[in-house]
């Protein structure tokens, strides 16, 4: 039997009130789990094609949400065609290009591109989605944007940033900010869990074969394998159930900007683990980030 879709009141009052405690707790969540992705996919590099991780890390996260209860459901005629484009612009297409982007830029890089996605999202939430913008929402995506840029400065005057990567992180960032506004009717409709599951499941089929390709030219090694295995159970698995939930609540275009915590998240990681220098700059690029992100939280108007 398929779920019947919420109220509309009730679908209005969730994603246009202000984030409640939970919401912020789920939105810190997925900014620390997505913010050391890079570094997970970078160390997966090590021995295994990009093809292999984007593989393993999807059909992992499809198993993952596959084995929870609650997780099938029966796709109406009419949401079939919304399905498969969702499982290509939010997986296929932006998990095989990070990994490609990853070996022509750090880590690092690719963390602070991504923190592009609001900006996509909202453009298409206007252009294509009928959805309005308020002023303070303009306003925090604005001062995040700031902000990401002026992390992202001192990382990009790096050797290691390379156009071709740059191109191929903003173009996966372009994928989400489209998969984010496409998923929102489908949740409201089907639930977060089942729609992440099939929406997994199909981009598996999608990207097995460029896994297929990769096989012959990667190694096993325990620690590249491991960083994978976290990237798919809980940076694909976890991570996406969170976020379909969450984009339920609050809205697609609020919820994508939960991609301004990652470039903080990536200097982090950057200093812990690989002795990277923290610029002045990007400190306060990070201040901005987070103040983008409590302004574009805010409530909207009916």
């Amino acid at each position: 039997m398929t779920p019947t879709p919420p109220a509309p009141n009730r679908v209005a009052a969730t994603s246009t009130a202000a984030f409640s405690g939970s919401d912020w707790a789920v939105f810190s969540a997925i900014g620390v789990i997505w913010g050391a992705s890079f570094l997970f996919i970078a160390i997966g590099l090590e021995s295994l094609e990009p093809g292999v991780i984007t593989s393993l890390r999807v059909s992992l996260g499809a198993v993952t949400l596959g084995l929870l209860p609650g997780s099938r459901m029966r796709l109406q005629a009419e949401d079939r065609t919304r399905m498969l484009a969702l499982s290509v612009v939010w997986v296929g297409v932006p998990f095989t290009l990070f990994p490609l982007a990853e070996q022509h830029i750090n880590s690092a890089v690719a963390g602070l591109l991504n923190g592009a996605v609001p900006m996509f999202t909202a453009m298409f939430a206007v252009l294509f989605f009928n959805r309005r913008t308020n002023g303070p929402q303009l306003l925090g995506l604005a001062v995040g944007f700031v902000g990401v840029v002026l992390i992202s400065l001192p990382s990009l005057s790096e050797s290691s940033s390379q156009a071709f990567g740059v191109l191929l992180v903003l173009l996966a960032t372009f994928c989400y900010g489209l998969a984010t506004n496409l998923a929102a009717p489908l949740q409201h409709r089907y639930g977060s869990r089942p729609v992440m599951a099939r929406m997994l499941a199909l981009a598996t089929v999608w990207t097995l074969p460029f896994g297929a390709y990769g096989l012959p030219a990667s190694s096993v090694e325990l620690v590249p394998l491991a960083a994978v295995a976290v990237l798919g159970v809980i940076g694909t698995g976890v991570a996406y159930l969170l976020m379909g939930s969450l984009i339920s609540r609050v809205g697609p275009t609020r919820a994508s900007i939960v991609t301004y915590m990652i470039p903080g998240v990536s200097l982090i990681l950057g200093v812990a683990f690989k002795d990277d220098h923290v610029a002045a700059l990007a400190l306060g690029g990070v201040i901005l980030v987070v103040g983008g992100a409590i302004l574009a939280s805010r409530q909207e108007r009916g």
